[in-house]
């Protein structure tokens, strides 16, 4: 009874999902005639071809803009929280207790209230209509729940390790990369695989910082199947949208025993 239940919820979450599916194989005459129905009348996978190849740019192009952001911005995520982290854990410096709970603070900043000096600021630099918004950032330990994420788990690594490195000769620096990456390979799988759904998935900062076509990532390419002033290719729109929950769906596939570990040790003491 409890496995057909969680069957039964698993169908209702599904649901929405399966329906595009069959939305996107379904004719474009008969795409909202189907009702509520799974199964189209006819199957056909037209709507695949006319959506990668039907616009100036092909959408294979909208994969790949978004797979290097996403890539880029996920080693400069892993990278600058990790070294940030590292620092609040294990290093003692003047002010450490009060700059972490400044960075904890900017947990609480919605992002539109930093949209408009952010944007002044990449204008006056020249990044607009560029990646560079949307990646240089990364690089800097901007986002606070990563960050926040790794000390918790660099909390529970023993600190004796530190001291018998620092006995042998180890600089901070040599701890960093010798010591606390390896034992901390579940948070930053976990940080890793976070950052690059969350870039695969943003739709916002793309669409203020991006206007040339050619840069579009995939969701902005998504978007231009939708025409406020006409007629909008629904077909195409769910066939491309199934396309796009491919790689997400392939990195939680591959990679979700480490998902899990990271999320349940995260914060725990051995």
């Amino acid at each position: 009874m409890l496995h057909c239940l969680l069957i039964a919820a698993s169908f209702v979450m599904l649901y929405p999902i399966l329906w595009m599916l069959a939305g996107s194989l379904r004719p474009a005459e008969d795409l909202f005639g189907g009702g509520a129905s799974l199964v189209p009348s006819q199957v056909t996978i037209k709507a695949y071809s006319q959506g990668w190849f039907g616009m100036q740019v092909s959408f294979g192009h909208f994969f790949l803009n978004s797979l290097l952001i996403a890539t880029l911005a996920t080693l400069g995520n892993v990278l600058a929280a990790s070294l940030a982290a590292y620092a609040f854990a294990r290093l003692n410096f003047f002010g450490r207790k009060l700059w972490f709970a400044l960075m904890l603070g900017t947990l609480m900043l919605p992002y539109h209230v930093t949209l408009i000096p952010q944007y002044v600021l990449f204008l006056k630099l020249g990044w607009i209509n560029t990646w560079l918004p949307l990646v240089v950032p990364k690089y800097f330990a901007v986002d606070a729940f990563f960050i926040f994420l790794m000390v918790q788990f660099f909390r529970g690594i023993p600190r004796q390790l530190d001291e018998a490195a620092q006995m042998d000769g180890c600089s901070p620096w040599r701890i960093y990369y010798k010591i606390m990456l390896p034992l901390s390979l579940p948070v930053l799988a976990t940080a890793g695989i976070f950052s690059f759904i969350w870039t695969w998935e943003d739709f916002f900062g793309p669409l203020i910082y991006v206007s040339d076509m050619s840069l579009y990532t995939v969701q902005l390419g998504l978007r231009s199947f939708i025409d406020s002033s006409g007629t909008s290719s629904w077909n195409e729109l769910f066939a491309m949208s199934i396309l796009s929950l491919i790689p997400i769906f392939l990195i939680f596939l591959f990679f979700q025993r480490l998902l899990i570990e990271g999320i349940a040790t995260t914060g725990m003491k051995r």
